[in-house]
């Protein structure tokens, strides 16, 4: 009688234009979303500390401070997100990449080797059709081993 677990599967991609160009319109659109949360953030708040500065100067200037560092931080994230999109232009076509991680499971029976079956498999797609699915080796394997 096994015992099933569960276990990483890598998702990679062959880089090809199609996916350049997807990888390129999905960061596009976190920029744009973070543009927008920076307009709610003015639009939402502008009011609020006007009618606040009227009655408490000190508490306004920390909210106004408060919403220049969320704003700050939605412009850093933009920042890295830009910096993404060089890297994606920089992609060298027929490379892969790692695209992320999804999980399957396993059955375990006694005498398997646990190093392989959690070494785990790899997917790769080209334009998000599966063209190999890889066993890795025990060499490959992210297995982290206490310091004794």
């Amino acid at each position: 009688m096994g015992v099933v677990i569960k276990r990483n599967v890598i998702l990679r991609s062959i880089v090809t234009d199609r996916l350049k160009e997807q990888l390129k319109e999905e960061l596009q659109r976190s920029i744009e979303e973070i543009d927008q949360r920076i307009q709610q953030i003015d639009f939402r708040t502008q009011p609020y500390i006007t009618e606040l500065q009227r009655s408490n100067i000190q508490q306004a200037m920390a909210v106004r401070q408060q919403v220049n560092q969320e704003k700050e931080k939605q412009r850093s994230v933009r920042e890295v997100l830009l910096g993404r999109i060089k890297q994606v232009e920089e992609l060298e076509l027929g490379e892969e990449i790692i695209r992320g991680t999804l999980e399957s499971q396993v059955e375990v029976e006694e005498g398997d080797n646990l190093a392989e079956v959690l070494g785990g498999q790899e997917i790769v797609t080209k334009d998000d059709v599966v063209v190999e699915i890889r066993q890795r080796t025990v060499g490959e394997t992210n297995l982290v081993i206490p310091n004794s």
